[in-house]
């Protein structure tokens, strides 16, 4: 009875349990995501990559019109057509300083006016429609005007001195490219008297209507 007690509580057989082996699956790597490329909006705005081409750029041209002259100048000289030397230079988006030299004779018989002039100005942008920009400008510059004018029944020059003056005008512009300009201008200039000992004071002002011209860089 030991014997026969003894077999039937020892198990004959043993049961194992299998788990899944996720060794292999937990050493595989996931494969990393792919790089997000950034896009640069400034290329592809055309508002940013106008603004940077204008940014922090030279430029210099030409203007070429007609100069009128008024008050006491245009006693003692005719309009005709100049030339004027233009220089620029883009602050910002909006605002640059344009900077204007010219030097005209007129004459009108036997009297002569000459008008010469460094007119600085801001030349503020009003809006920007594809290429095309309307806008104003205002600034102070120096002048020298001079004229030849019949005193006591003689010819005679007045003196040639330094004097300052007010300049506003407005025009617009036209970029054909990056680096050409084209436009359109119309400019007032008032230098104030100039006091002359012998013969009346030089006095007057002059108006600009210029088609401009400028090489950017």
């Amino acid at each position: 009875m030991a014997l026969v007690a003894m077999s039937f509580f020892t198990p004959s057989t043993s049961f194992a349990i299998k788990t899944p082996d996720t060794s292999k699956e937990l050493s595989k790597e996931e494969p990393a995501p792919a790089p997000v490329e950034e896009v640069d909006r400034s290329k592809s705005s055309p508002v940013n990559s106008a603004s940077q081409r204008r940014l922090q750029q030279h430029g210099i041209g030409l203007g070429l019109g007609q100069t009128f002259l008024f008050g006491n100048y245009g006693k003692h000289g005719n309009d005709k057509i100049t030339v004027d030397l233009l220089y620029s230079y883009a602050a910002s988006y909006s605002f640059d300083l344009l900077v204007d030299a010219h030097i005209s004779e007129h004459k009108d018989k036997n009297e002569r006016t000459k008008v010469m002039g460094l007119a600085t100005s801001i030349k503020g942008r009003l809006v920007e429609f594809d290429n095309l920009s309307p806008y104003f400008l205002g600034g102070l510059g120096f002048y020298a005007p001079k004229m030849k004018r019949e005193v006591n029944g003689k010819s005679k020059w007045s003196d040639q001195k330094l004097t300052f003056g007010l300049n506003f005008g407005g025009g617009v512009d036209l970029r054909l490219n990056d680096n050409y300009v084209v436009g359109v201008m119309g400019q007032m200039h008032w230098p104030f008297k100039v006091q002359q000992s012998d013969q009346s004071d030089v006095k007057g002002y002059y108006m600009k209507l210029l088609i401009t011209g400028m090489y950017l860089f």
